[in-house]
């Protein structure tokens, strides 16, 4: 097969916990990412990209699939069980269409089913172990790899979960002190005070920041300089793309999962909460065959409209719905169809903007759902959490952008009008897929096996823990070999049920992915 009549490659760096506002291309005062601005200044950069499902397992359920909350059955961390066999993921879908796929940072979750093989890189670390070059270990493997796909005579996808803004936030010399030159131990300074006190981290922010820190500003240093660093490393994939002559054969994607609270909402320095420091994300494409350099688009838009889009893109039929217009509905096979939709019509200035008010939830450290409008957001708890917040939160988002004044008792017409909103898209998306909300249905979402829902706040906040990092990371191992378990076990049962003569399945890379180095899965 000839490079002009292949189909394109596809690249998608999904990036952990990068919020688009720390970003120099989408605003940020500190220049943060200057190689991923120039990047953005060859393709498309999406203003309103929002991460709709928190945290990570039900974030990329989205963005490699194409599909909502409801579809996927995805919303928890912790999820128990596969991905459901109905619905098919980017790698799978690529496959059949003469794809090698192939996974660096993301094995053994339920969301990143389908590669034809994974590659596992070191993404952790400690006070005590030194700072992590987490990009760095990711290029050992991606690069590597990269010319043993550029070797086959097949396109290719490659898909690189970044880990560098996620905590521990520990970025290597010299990108510690680019964004700081203070004291962080000044003993006047009390700012880490509310942080420390902080029982259910206490421990793990500990671990990993330096002793008697006290000034807040140091930890976001910290989180800037690792995006700084994580962007120095990102454009030696770029440069490995174009030193190659393949990069403007490729289309290139850098989407985040979720992005991240720092001071913010007493929710320090982690990704819980439906706050829009955390649903806000970066979304940029490069693909000079089909797509402008240097233009912006202002248009809301979610994860699921990223696999309709790159499908479009690739020329890929996946079949095109020409009753509601060229891109708007793809459909999978025998009737199924992306809930997103192609991002291109957006592009060409055809359309305005996707959905512009849409459902919202979260399960990582608190089981709450909402509604976000341009003017409002709505959130309300299922539970009561272990910051003590109130049941039902309003934010004014035009006159209050940052969400630090909750207005619901003010404005109770408001908050039934929203409420009656979300609800009625809750029974539409129920009616439409057969399946219920998936967010009243997560028995031990936090982990604390037989508890069941919390019945007060504090004791949610005597019960949720993460003890150190090492201890995390023994977490995050044990519900990845839970998953791989759980899924194999499915496999099996699977296979017994089919008849003799039926044609396996070919979606099944789980050995391949057992016999990898494991890694941890992180929220």
């Amino acid at each position: 097969m000839t490079q002009s009549k292949r189909k394109p490659n596809i690249v998608l760096l999904g990036i952990d916990s990068l919020r688009a506002d720390h970003l120099s291309g989408y605003g940020y005062h500190r220049l943060t990412s200057p190689h991923i601005d120039r990047f953005a200044q060859q393709g498309v950069l999406f203003e309103n990209t929002f991460s709709a499902h928190i945290p990570t397992t039900s974030a990329y359920a989205s963005m490699l699939t194409g599909m909502d909350v409801f579809s996927t059955q995805v919303v928890a961390l912790r999820h128990k069980g596969p991905l459901r066999d109905e619905v098919k993921t980017l790698p799978e879908i690529l496959r059949e269409q003469g794809y090698h796929t192939v996974c660096v940072g993301f094995s053994g979750n339920p969301s990143s089913r389908g590669f034809d093989e994974y590659l596992d890189y070191t993404a952790w670390g400690s006070w005590d172990e030194g700072r992590m070059p987490k990009a760095q270990n990711l290029n050992e493997q991606a690069i590597p790899a990269l010319e043993r796909l550029l070797a086959d005579d097949k396109p290719f996808f490659l898909f690189l979960r970044h880990m560098d803004p996620h905590a521990p936030y520990l970025p290597p010399e010299p990108y510690e002190r680019i964004f700081y030159s203070g004291d962080e131990c000044d003993p006047a300074n009390e700012s880490m005070d509310p942080v420390l006190a902080f029982k259910p981290f206490r421990d793990f922010l500990a671990s990993w920041l330096p002793p008697g820190i006290t000034d807040q500003e140091y930890v976001t240093a910290q989180y800037d300089g690792a995006i700084a660093y994580m962007d120095a490393a990102i454009q030696t994939i770029f440069t490995a793309l174009e030193s190659r002559g393949v990069l403007d054969e490729t289309i290139v994607a850098v989407n985040g999962d979720h992005g991240e609270t720092l001071y913010e909402h007493d929710c320090f320095f982690d990704h819980h909460g439906i706050y829009d420091n955390v649903l806000h994300v970066p979304l940029i494409l490069r693909y000079p065959a089909k797509l402008p350099a240097g233009k912006r688009v202002a248009g809301f838009n979610q994860h699921k409209d990223l696999v309709p889009t790159l499908l479009e893109l690739a020329g890929i039929d996946a079949g095109i719905d020409p009753s509601t217009g060229s891109g708007d509905v793809l459909s999978l096979s025998k009737g199924r169809r992306f809930d997103g939709r192609s991002l291109l019509p957006m592009i060409r200035g055809e359309v305005a903007s996707h959905e512009s008010e849409f459902y919202i939830t979260e399960c990582t450290w608190m089981r709450k759902h909402g509604w976000r409008t341009p003017q409002w957001k709505l959130i309300l708890a299922l539970e009561p959490d272990f910051h003590f917040k109130p049941a039902v939160e309003l934010y004014n988002l035009v006159e209050d952008p940052d969400e630090n004044r909750n207005v619901a008792e003010q404005n109770p017409d408001v908050v039934m009008a929203l409420t009656a909103r979300m609800q009625a898209w809750i029974r539409q998306r129920e009616a439409e897929t057969g399946l219920p909300n998936p967010i009243h249905h997560q028995g031990d979402w936090h982990g604390q096996e037989g508890v069941g829902p919390f019945t007060s706040s504090q004791q949610a906040y005597d019960t949720l823990h993460i003890g150190n990092a090492s201890q995390a990371k023994r977490l995050q191992e044990k519900l990845k070999a839970e998953e791989e378990a759980a899924a194999a076990e499915v496999a099996e049962a699977t296979k017994e049920e089919k008849p003799k003569e039926e044609k396996p399945k070919k979606e099944k890379p789980k050995a391949k992915a057992r016999s990898r180095r494991k890694k941890k899965e992180t929220g």
